[in-house]
C-alpha cells in the first residue's frame, strides 16, 4: 500500500516531513537519498559499511590513552591474579 502525503521545504531550507511518516522512522537510522527531476527517494540503509583504510588512518591519528596500563603493569596484574587463583608458588 502506498500512502501519499505532502512535505514542504521551509523558508530556512528544511524539509518538513509529516508526523505520520516521522512516527515510522527510527532514531539514528541512516537513509540513502536518491534525487531525480521528479522524485526524492529515501531508502533505509540495511548494512552500513566501514572503510577499513579510513578507520585505520583515524585510529593512527588518535592520541594514546593516558589511563591505559603499560605492558609491565598488565603483566603484574596477571601475575597477581594467577597467584590469588592458584596459590602462592
Amino acid at each position: 500500500m502506498t500512502t501519499k502525503l505532502i512535505a514542504k521545504v521551509t523558508s530556512e531550507g528544511k524539509l518538513e516531513i509529516p508526523t505520520e511518516i516521522l512516527q515510522q522512522l527510527q532514531p539514528l537510522t541512516e537513509y540513502e537519498i536518491s534525487i531525480t527531476d521528479q522524485e526524492i527517494i529515501l531508502k533505509k540503509q540495511s548494512n552500513v559499511t566501514v572503510d577499513l583504510d579510513s578507520f585505520l588512518q583515524e585510529l593512527d591519528q588518535l592520541e594514546p590513552d593516558p589511563e591505559q596500563p603499560t605492558l609491565e603493569e598488565i603483566s603484574a596484574i596477571v601475575k597477581e591474579v594467577r597467584q590469588e587463583l592458584w596459590g602462592k608458588s
